[in-house]
């Protein structure tokens, strides 16, 4: 059976001021502006809710969109939920490209995570001006890395459903990390 689902048509997030987050994802990742879209009414709902739904692209069809919510609470983050888990994370194509990325993000003042090492792919992390944290990942794997981590997925997902520990199938990934680690 063919999957309905194309493709992921647009995520979408909050922001505190739109125009800032808009100058920063051009500014920063390059994202063009793409569109505005503003109501005092919530389309789905009919409830009044003014808002600012502004979208960007980042890249090969994919649309990053943010909500300014002028009348309701100052959002916040989870504050059950570890800074590190909830984050957007955006693919560069070189390891080159994620060092330009890296400068541009120090040069605006931002305190940058990484280069990190995660054995199928490196990545840096930053915070957004909404609180946001951001990855940049560039792929470093090998098709036969690939295959062996989709191979164990299932066993190491029903391992994790039953103890709820780290269970050992991909363990090599790590290990190989901190072995070039110490020959270096």
């Amino acid at each position: 059976m063919t999957p309905f689902i194309q493709r992921i048509h647009h995520v979408a997030y909050r922001c505190k001021d739109a125009r800032e987050t808009v100058e920063f994802y051009g500014r920063v990742l390059d994202m063009d502006f793409q569109l505005a879209i503003a109501e005092d009414h919530v389309p789905s709902t009919g409830a009044y809710d003014p808002y600012m739904h502004v979208f960007l692209d980042a890249g090969s069809g994919n649309v990053l969109a943010f909500f300014e919510l002028p009348e309701q609470p100052e959002m916040s983050r989870d504050g059950n939920t570890p800074d590190w888990v909830q984050h957007i994370a955006f693919e560069v194509s070189s390891l080159d490209d994620l060092e330009r990325v890296k400068a541009k993000a120090e040069a605006e003042g931002l305190d940058v995570v990484g280069p990190t090492n995660h054995g199928i792919f490196k990545s840096i992390y930053f915070f957004d001006p909404n609180g946001h944290r951001l990855e940049l990942a560039c792929n470093t794997s090998t098709p036969e890395q690939l295959a062996e981590l989709k191979r164990v997925a299932p066993m190491m997902l029903e391992e994790w459903s039953q103890t709820k520990k780290a269970p050992r199938h991909a363990a090599w990934l790590h290990e190989k990390i901190a072995a070039e680690t110490e020959n270096s």
